[in-house]
């Protein structure tokens, strides 16, 4: 439990030196330890939205499905046109197109992963504080637990004790018959 402790003071800031026991503990049951992470999905920037978002929709069956069906369409019509086509076969202006696309999608999908990185290590972090925070509790309930049955065995020695003492006390007093 001490290492406990320790961690605990890194928790919560406002632990003093001359705390007792108990005072820690009863300021650590009414702290808020817990963050919501959807709360902070609002300090985003709109670069940073529009990134998750761009992200979220290149990572769906949609976009593989439309994104197919436009170079589908890019090589059938400009196919049909034959000599009129504003890209001709080798179709040179559709592979700049993909190149182009393909740069600017990839720094943002890094950037979505970089976000969600950082949104996966405060969630950890969370689940950590919320885990140590229990635990303390857990092991503080384990302690008075422990104390009360302590307390109870030794109430209940004390009784048995008394209880044959009258008994020897009794038998000792009745007359003797003869």
């Amino acid at each position: 439990m001490k290492e406990n402790r320790k961690l605990l003071k890194e928790v919560l800031r406002d632990v003093q030196k001359d705390m007792t026991d108990e005072e820690v503990l009863a300021l650590l049951a009414d702290s808020r330890v817990s963050v919501n992470p959807a709360e902070e999905k609002a300090k985003y920037t709109l670069g940073q939205r529009a990134a998750d978002a761009i992200a979220k929709f290149a990572g769906s069956w949609a976009f593989i499905f439309s994104f197919t069906g436009g170079l589908v369409l890019w090589m059938v019509i400009n196919t049909v046109l034959a000599t009129r086509a504003f890209d001709p076969y080798p179709f040179i202006l559709l592979n700049l197109v993909l190149s182009c696309i393909a740069a600017i999608q990839a720094p943002l999908i890094m950037m979505s992963q970089n976000r969600q990185e950082e949104k996966d290590r405060r969630r950890a972090e969370n689940d950590y504080k919320v885990n140590l925070k229990t635990e303390i509790m857990i092991e503080d309930l384990y302690d008075k637990v422990n104390a009360i049955l302590a307390k109870q065995s030794a109430l209940e020695k004390r009784l048995n004790q008394q209880n044959s003492e009258a008994a020897s006390g009794a038998a000792s007093n009745e007359p003797k018959k003869s």
